[in-house]
């Protein structure tokens, strides 16, 4: 770290935004942790990544979340290194993860705007991004799950 910012990839970027994401209600559930683990798999933008680096990736995320102004360095760090064209992606992996337990507290839904501003997603591609997740969660019997 130079200068108090991490030096992060921009896959690293992400990663660091799911876990922070994650943890922002107190809790990594499972189903988040699955989620991170499948986004990492399927999203174009980690396939050079190795998979088996995400636990010590999240744990590094972890101890600079868990220093003074963490929650700060992990969005510094990762808008530092995430080009404008990435900015949508990163929000979209974010938006899933927290989706992911089906429950969406006060606290996640200030780390999702704080992310957004952070990367400068533009109003109408968060509502688009957060409509497909919403869309993505729908139930057969028209109920979000």
């Amino acid at each position: 770290m130079a200068d108090g910012v991490a030096r992060l990839t921009p896959q690293e970027a992400v990663i660091y935004l799911m876990v922070m994401a994650s943890a922002s209600d107190g809790a990594i559930r499972n189903e988040e942790l699955r989620t991170i683990g499948r986004i990492v798999r399927s999203f174009p933008l980690f396939s050079d990544a190795d998979e088996n680096a995400l636990v010590e990736t999240a744990e590094a995320c972890g101890a600079l979340m868990s220093s003074k102004d963490g929650l700060h360095k992990v969005l510094e760090a990762a808008a530092a290194v995430l080009p404008d064209h990435l900015s949508e992606t990163a929000y979209a992996a974010v938006v899933d993860v927290v989706t992911a337990d089906e429950t969406l507290d006060m606290t996640e839904i200030r780390v999702l705007e704080l992310i957004r501003n952070a990367l400068n997603v533009p109003d109408e591609g968060a509502q688009a991004i957060e409509h497909a997740a919403r869309a993505r969660h729908m139930t057969v019997d028209g109920a979000v799950s």
